[in-house]
């Protein structure tokens, strides 16, 4: 009923830039939480940064002054600004939401993934 799709990912050259794109759409009522998490080959998946409902963002101290988390409420869209890249960000960057449709409690949706791959 529910689905995010990620849009944005490539190969770049290290000191280059990306933005990432993700779109709620289907049986929505309201939106929460909305971020994006990352997973290198053979790494854990970690939490790259988030925007809350509410206006705040937080952000992994590995990207902190490089990445920024951006939210059009009105388009269920969030997006990732990646500048400064590195090869340390190489990994798929998956989008999450928390939503809310319009007869249940919200559950948590992840998008399929976007590849990211940054060259030295």
């Amino acid at each position: 009923q529910v689905q995010l799709v990620e849009s944005g990912g490539g190969l770049v050259q290290a000191g280059g830039s990306l933005r990432l794109s993700c779109a709620a759409s289907g049986s929505i009522s309201s939106i929460g939480a909305m971020g994006w998490y990352r997973q290198a080959p053979g790494k854990q998946r970690e939490l790259v940064a988030t925007f809350t409902s509410g206006g705040s963002t937080n952000f992994a101290d590995s990207v902190k002054g490089r990445f920024t988390i951006s939210r059009d409420h009105a388009k269920n869209t969030v997006y990732l600004q990646m500048n400064s890249l590195q090869p340390e960000d190489t990994a798929v960057y998956y989008c999450a939401a928390t939503v809310r449709g319009p007869f249940g409690p919200s559950r948590n949706y992840w998008g399929q993934g976007t590849q990211v791959t940054v060259s030295s």
